[in-house]
């Protein structure tokens, strides 16, 4: 059994529906939802800006690698286009694993290109950080320390500033 923390972001079409879409696509191991973010284009400016969201999930089959390949179907499924110009350009939908425990609840660690573990910039993401701690208010992410200090270093400090809270927006989970 593993757990993990998914992060969601969209800017293309109906974001809300695709942060729909891929909760539903993950029906039976969603634990939690956070809250529905909108933030500013992070990387990129040039692009509308981004509702995002976090989820804790779990699965008894699941291994580590297994989270990416649902994360990858997921984000086909809504149409993403990858385009190699655009690193950090517009998307429908984009699912990254943050980070993932075993059934013993230690955090797994890779250095895989394929997957990183902890998401290798995860400690810089308001966006990520935030909505994470809707759901684990305790949280840590694996070699950086508590998710509260990480939102408080100078680096995301900044941009948390711009994200804002939409409660008028709400994500159920599936358990």
């Amino acid at each position: 059994m593993t757990r993990a923390v998914l992060s969601l972001g969209s800017n293309l079409g109906d974001r809300e529906q695709h942060l729909r879409g891929a909760v539903a696509a993950l029906r039976g191991v969603v634990e939690r939802c956070s809250g529905i973010y909108e933030t500013p284009p992070w990387g990129d400016a040039d692009q509308p800006s981004y509702l995002n969201a976090v989820l804790l999930v779990s699965d008894p089959e699941a291994e580590p690698r297994d989270w990416l390949k649902r994360a990858q179907a997921i984000e086909t499924a809504a149409e993403r286009v990858r385009d190699p110009e655009r690193r950090f350009g517009p998307r429908t939908l984009d699912v990254d694993v943050i980070t993932v425990w075993d059934a013993q609840g230690r955090p797994v660690l890779s250095d895989d290109p394929g997957l990183t573990l902890p998401h290798p910039r995860a400690y810089l993401r308001a966006f990520v950080l935030r909505p994470w701690l809707d759901i684990q208010p305790d949280a840590v992410l694996p070699g950086h320390g508590p998710v509260a200090a990480l939102l408080a270093t100078p680096e995301v400090a900044g941009d948390l500033a711009g994200l804002t809270a939409r409660p008028d927006l709400a994500l159920e989970s599936s358990l």
